[in-house]
Order: structure tokens, then C-alpha cells, then sequence
């Protein structure tokens, strides 16, 4: 018999199924919830995850509104036209001072001031940073939503063949508690036997346990129902190697941080403008007056004209405003404070991807030798099997090494299968390191492309 061959499940081949399929998988998962679980693509699955993230939906909330700030602040120089009305609601008696307009126009506009120029180039780096921090918020959603599929597959792949293990122990039990009647083996050999038996069933509800939080996690970053996920091994693409020493791209986090800080800046620099720069405002004013329901001709040397317009230009320069200068000391402290933080996020990051390399190092050298030890427990239970089929070649005569037994047979099976569910646990915890160190060197994006390939 020729046992599992053991598989790494963060490789895929090279022909993936098509993503046409995966609306059909989701439609059918969503209604008829109790049916099996319908094959859903790890490209589905991060797709949904971003449509449906609370994260990606507050960073495209603050890419509108930087949107809306970066327009406010150059509508400034948009010249603005309002109405109203002064037409008086009952008839009026004597002098009141004011004009009884029907109606008046009023026009508006920024002609000249530097510190609004800075405002606006401070949203729209603002934009900028929202718009990258929006990305960023996408590729974290697509890193949780890919290393949950991935490790939900490979769990499923440790359950088959716990739940194997679980059979070949059965077996065992029942071979020892034969021998122990017939008085072969002793008592020991079957209570060890199904000690056996009982700390496979314990890793068996472990897994099912850690199959099922990784579900609900599935669940709710997708938004579909509860187990209607089920991996398809073949929409996983590999993940590539990658090293500390990689030459790191920025992040979009990191990006964005820059920028926050240089907005900052720039409005700082508005704020301590508008202390010594003048400002030009234009305006005009239309007034539509009239006679009706008061005696204002009364109270003139001549009659009120109808018609009535002017306009001009208002200059304001600043000569000594406290509250003002205040203003400009508090935005010069954000936009430093601003930059100390983008500077510590970049130290940081560059901290974690040297903590992630030495890691990776370990752990791909874990996945080697795990991966040996199942290749080597395979080999070995060929042997045993070939033994139990055609025996050792010892004979029987005095002082030969015993035949091999059916009980040693299932202890064979029983750990060339735990070799390979160790495999399949190192290179999972392999796949998940590159992926963070992939999301900390800034190449998240290349991964996702290929991913949206498949």
C-alpha cells in the first residue's frame, strides 16, 4: 500500500480554475446555507474580504472627505453668489436707517492670499495620504483574509489525515487487546496503545476546533455564511521567497505617514503666513430697491434710485494678532510631531523586517527538515510493509530479529502520518512569514496582482 504522498499546500498548479466560477460557488453557498460548502477562490475570498472590511469602508470615508477639503480649500478662490430679500412685511413709519430692498446680489471671491494657497496644497497632500492609507487598509484586509484561507486549507488537509491516524489506532487497539488475551503482550502494551488512540482523538478536536475558528473568521471578513467556505487548493498561487535583504519598497502606510506629516507642515507654514501676509477679497453688491410700503423719499434730498451696485477690493493686513500667532506655534508642534511619527513608523518597520528574516530563516529551515522526516517516515513504512508481505529474511532461527507485526504496522501508519501533518505545519507557518514579510518590504501588491491572475 502506498501511503499519502505528502504536499505542500502553498504551491499550486499551474492551471487555476477560472474565476467565473466563483460567483456561481457564492451564490449557491448563500442559498442553500445547509448544503456541503461550495469551493470558493482565494481571489473571491479577498475580494469579498475588501468590499466588505470596516477598515477599507472608514479609509475610503477619509479619502471623501480629504476630497471635500481639498476642494473647500480651493473654492476659496471661486467667486460665490448669494441673494436675498429686504422687503419690509407690514408698511413702515418714520426713519428706520435701512434700505427697503426687494431683493439684493452678492458677490464674493479670494483674489490673493498666500497662506490659502498653502491650505490648499496641504489637502491635497492630504488626499494623497488618505488615498494611500486606503491602500494600505486593502492589502492588510487581502494579508488576514489570505493567511486565514491558506491555513483553513491546510488544516482541513492535517484533519484527513488525523482522522487516518484515528483509524490506524483503532486497528491498533484492537490487535493489542487480542495479544493481551492470548497473553502475548502484556497490559502496558495496551494501555500505550490507547494512549495512543486518545491523544489522536485530542489532536483531532484540536483541529476541528481551529478549522472551525478559522470559519467564523472567514465568515466575517467576507460576509458570507457560516461554512459555506471551502478552500480551493488550486486558486492559491505560490508565494514567492523573499529575504530582509530584498531591497524594501516603501509602504503604502509608510507612504502615507510622510505625506500626513508634509501636509502638516504646509498648513503650519499657512498658518505663520497669515500673521504677516495681506489678503485681497473682491466683492459687488447689487441692491433692487423700492418705495413700496414705506415714505423713504421723504427723508432724502432726492429720490432712492431703484437700481444700486458696487463693488472693490478689500485688503487686510495683519498688524498684531495674539490668537493668530498661538494658531501657527500649535500647527508648527502637529506638523513635528507629525514627521517624528513618520520617522519612528519607518525605524519600526525596518526593526520588524529584520525580525521577520531571522525567523524566516528558521522556519524555512523547520519546513526542510519536517519535510524530510515525513519523506524518510514514508520510506520507512514501505519497509515495514514489504516486511509484513514477505518477511525480514531472518528465519527463525535462534537469536534472528523478530518478524514484523500487524501492531507494529499501524504504529508505522500511524507516524508516517504524523510526519507529514508536521510538514504540512511548518510549511504553513513558512507561507504566513513570507506574507508578513512581503506586506512589511512593501511587495504585497506584486502578490495580490498574480493572485487576481488566477
Amino acid at each position: 500500500m502506498t501511503p499519502t504522498p505528502p504536499h505542500n499546500p502553498h504551491r499550486s498548479p499551474a492551471a487555476a480554475k477560472a474565476r467565473v466560477l466563483a460567483p456561481a460557488a457564492i451564490l449557491a453557498a448563500l442559498l442553500s446555507p445547509a448544503l456541503a460548502p461550495a469551493q470558493v477562490s482565494l481571489t473571491t475570498v479577498v475580494e469579498l474580504a475588501q468590499q466588505n472590511s470596516s477598515a477599507v469602508k472608514l479609509a475610503d470615508a477619509d479619502v471623501a472627505r480629504a476630497r471635500a477639503q481639498l476642494a473647500e480649500s480651493r473654492d476659496a478662490f471661486i467667486p460665490s453668489l448669494s441673494f436675498g430679500s429686504g422687503l419690509p412685511a407690514f408698511p413702515e413709519v418714520g426713519f428706520t436707517g435701512n434700505l427697503p430692498t426687494i431683493w439684493d446680489a452678492t458677490v464674493h471671491s479670494m483674489v490673493l492670499s498666500l497662506p490659502q494657497m498653502r491650505y490648499a496644497q496641504a489637502a491635497r497632500m492630504g488626499l494623497k495620504a488618505a488615498q494611500l492609507n486606503q491602500a494600505e487598509a486593502r492589502d492588510q484586509v487581502a494579508l488576514d483574509a489570505s493567511q486565514a484561507y491558506i491555513e483553513l486549507d491546510t488544516v482541513q488537509a492535517e484533519l484527513a489525515a488525523a482522522q487516518q491516524q484515528e483509524g490506524y489506532a483503532a486497528k491498533l487497539v484492537d490487535i493489542e487487546q487480542q495479544r493481551t488475551e492470548a497473553g502475548v503482550d502484556s497490559l502496558a502494551q495496551l494501555l500505550q496503545a490507547q494512549l495512543t488512540a486518545a491523544q489522536l482523538k485530542l489532536s483531532r478536536l484540536h483541529l476541528e476546533t481551529r478549522a472551525a475558528t478559522l470559519s467564523h473568521q472567514l465568515a466575517a471578513l467576507t460576509g458570507l455564511p457560516l461554512n459555506s467556505i471551502a478552500p480551493d487548493h488550486a486558486s492559491i498561487p505560490e508565494i514567492p521567497t523573499v529575504t530582509g535583504d530584498t531591497a524594501p519598497r516603501s509602504t503604502p502606510a509608510l507612504d502615507s505617514a510622510e505625506l500626513l506629516a508634509t501636509s502638516r507642515a504646509r498648513a503650519a507654514k499657512g498658518d505663520q503666513e497669515r500673521v504677516w501676509f495681506p489678503q485681497i477679497v473682491f466683492g459687488a453688491i447689487y441692491n433692487r430697491n423700492t418705495t413700496i410700503l414705506n415714505n423713504i423719499d421723504n427723508y432724502y434730498y432726492r429720490p432712492l434710485p431703484a437700481d444700486n451696485f458696487s463693488s472693490g477690493f478689500n485688503i487686510n493686513l495683519p498688524l498684531f494678532d495674539a490668537g493668530m500667532r498661538a494658531q501657527a506655534r500649535e500647527s508648527a508642534a502637529e506638523a513635528l510631531r507629525a514627521r517624528v511619527e513618520a520617522e519612528q513608523a519607518r525605524k519600526q518597520n525596518d526593526v520588524r523586517i529584520a525580525e521577520l528574516d531571522g525567523t524566516l530563516r528558521e522556519l524555512d529551515a523547520q519546513a526542510e527538515v519536517a519535510s524530510l522526516k515525513s519523506q524518510l517516515s514514508a520510506e520507512q513504512l514501505k519497509t515495514v510493509l514489504a516486511q509484513i508481505e514477505f518477511g525480514n529474511g531472518a528465519g527463525n532461527q535462534p537469536g534472528a530479529a523478530p518478524q514484523t507485526t500487524p501492531a507494529a504496522e499501524q504504529s508505522a501508519r500511524i507516524d508516517e502520518r504524523q510526519k507529514y501533518i508536521d510538514s504540512l505545519e511548518a510549511s504553513l507557518e513558512l507561507a504566513k512569514a513570507r506574507l508578513n514579510l512581503l506586506h512589511a518590504l512593501g511587495l504585497m501588491q506584486n502578490w495580490l496582482n498574480e493572485l487576481h491572475g488566477k
